[in-house]
């Protein structure tokens, strides 16, 4: 019969689990359809690489087989817990929201494979439709984010940067910090690059006019701060 290639070989032990054929394509299929939703609700306005939405929908049904496996075994339980702690996202952390789609798709792999489908169901859309509210909603935006630039200023050689545009800097500015200075132009010129804090960003362009008069109107550019973030 085909509930037979759902049981365990290792009758009698502590390790043998049965499983109907049934419920285990009940609980694949719901953790598929529901893996693909939380793909789409992490998509929603938010940038993506295929490689790590298919991973998103592929994760509840791989998380299902797993504690499928070892529900009711606590020897397992713990063995299978020192391996999800060796596999973990090393050399790419993510952003914040990438970590929140691979807990949520964990927790449903969880519920759809202890049988709780219904519970997976309602907590996935939940969670969906907070998304949506919270990406739409002004929750998080402030108008200090806008103030928080990347600064580059061109200056001759022959200038010392470490102290000219600090007068500047206390009158227009909450908090400026130097994070590169590099020569440019077969070392004829340096280029410093400041993440700064404006205390008012409509005298952004009065700062911009101020440093040109210092840097004997070379290259100034002031823009929003770069932020290093590597993709999962």
């Amino acid at each position: 019969m085909l509930d037979t290639l759902f049981s365990s070989i290792l009758t009698g032990s502590e390790t043998s689990v049965s499983i109907s054929s049934s419920a285990f394509l009940l609980c694949s299929l719901t953790s598929l359809v529901l893996g693909v939703a939380i793909a789409f609700i992490y998509m929603f306005r938010q940038e993506h690489t295929k490689n790590f939405v298919v991973t998103l929908a592929l994760l509840p049904i791989i998380v299902q087989m797993v504690i499928a496996l070892v529900n009711g075994n606590i020897g397992a339980g713990v063995a299978v817990m020192g391996v999800f702690n060796l596999v973990r996202f090393r050399s790419i952390p993510g952003s914040a929201k990438d970590i929140g789609a691979v807990f949520l798709a964990m927790a449903v792999g969880l519920a759809t494979g202890m049988g709780y489908l219904g519970l997976a169901v309602v907590f996935t859309v939940i969670v969906g439709i907070a998304n949506m509210v919270f990406v739409l909603s002004p929750l998080g935006g402030s108008a200090q984010a806008t103030a928080d630039k990347t600064l580059k200023v061109t200056i001759p050689e022959d200038l010392d940067y470490c102290n000219t545009f600090d007068d500047l800097f206390d009158r227009y500015t909450t908090k400026a910090e130097l994070t590169e200075a590099k020569t440019t132009n077969m070392g004829a010129l340096y280029q410093l690059t400041y993440d700064i804090t404006l205390k008012d960003v409509a005298k952004e362009k009065m700062l911009l006019d101020e440093i040109r008069t210092r840097n004997g109107n070379l290259q100034v550019s002031c823009g929003r701060p770069v932020i290093s973030k590597e993709r999962l």
